[in-house]
């Protein structure tokens, strides 16, 4: 399926609220994302090819190894769709907190581990708590109520609004235990010259964020699976760096993806994205 297409099966819509039902930090196509059932019915299939896959799960192992004891340690998942990060951790034996604010996507998620409680499917040796919340809300989760978290496949830069993105990040710091493992991925703001008219765009924005106190450089808005305005916010690394220890976190590690998200990148200045680990 090319990655720009509408999923073919829209038998599940599920109608999205009313703009004044838009929570903080939530843009108004990611609104129309979360909400569309057949999107998350398609996630998978549209996923099933990313580049990235084989080095996100790398890094994965790297930060998580296998519990000798399942459900010894917990992990929050944000922005866990159907569950891309959340079963591979359940299947090393950590008890996840999957939190997503889909829905459908959420749905999909229960349907999956329940397929894999059957005989003869993979078993999961932890548990998958699955929570619908808003990343920028999440004041219902106790302090230190997670060992660890993973915030993978760009969420953060889908929040809205930097002031929103350094709330989310206060609050992973205060649910996270002291000394916890936080994972992040995200884009690199200037992997967008690599596109067509992608020095125009990226100049655009940059002057845009000039002038315009709610656009930051980075930002931007495009057609994606047939949703009109969907936003990603692109990041430097000195801004992601800044942002998290601006939240109380400490980076530990920082791992650049080659432009098309393969392997690993060397020093040359535009490179896919970030692997970030904080504590």
């Amino acid at each position: 399926m090319p990655m720009n297409q509408p999923p073919s099966n829209t038998a599940r819509p599920s109608p999205t609220p009313p703009a004044w039902c838009r929570p903080p930090g939530v843009a108004v196509g990611t609104w129309d994302y979360v909400h569309l059932g057949a999107i998350a019915d398609h996630y998978d299939e549209f996923v099933a090819d990313v580049a990235m896959q084989e080095v996100e799960l790398q890094i994965l192992d790297d930060c998580f190894p296998s519990l000798e004891n399942p459900s010894s340690a917990t992990v929050i998942d944000l922005g866990c769709g159907t569950g891309r990060t959340a079963i591979p951790l359940s299947g090393k034996g950590y008890d996840v907190i999957a939190v997503d604010l889909s829905q459908p996507m959420l749905e999909n998620l229960v349907r999956k581990t329940q397929l894999q409680l059957q005989p003869g499917q993979p078993s999961l040796s932890g548990r998958i708590h699955p929570l619908r919340a808003n990343l920028v809300q999440l004041d219902g989760l106790a302090d230190h109520s997670s060992d660890h978290a993973a915030c993978l496949f760009s969420t953060l830069g889908m929040i809205a609004g930097r002031n929103h993105r350094q709330t989310m990040l206060r609050h992973v710091r205060r649910i996270v235990r002291p000394g916890g493992t936080f994972l992040i991925h995200v884009h690199h703001r200037w992997a967008g010259l690599r596109e067509p008219k992608g020095w125009q765009t990226t100049a655009r924005s940059l002057c845009k964020s000039l002038v315009q106190s709610n656009h930051q450089f980075g930002d931007s808005v495009y057609a994606y699976r047939g949703i009109g305005q969907m936003f990603m916010h692109r990041f430097g690394r000195r801004e992601l760096h800044r942002d998290l220890r601006a939240s109380g976190w400490r980076v530990h590690r920082h791992v650049r993806l080659s432009i098309d998200g393969r392997s690993i990148s060397g020093r040359f200045p535009i490179c896919g994205g970030f692997f970030v680990v904080a504590g």
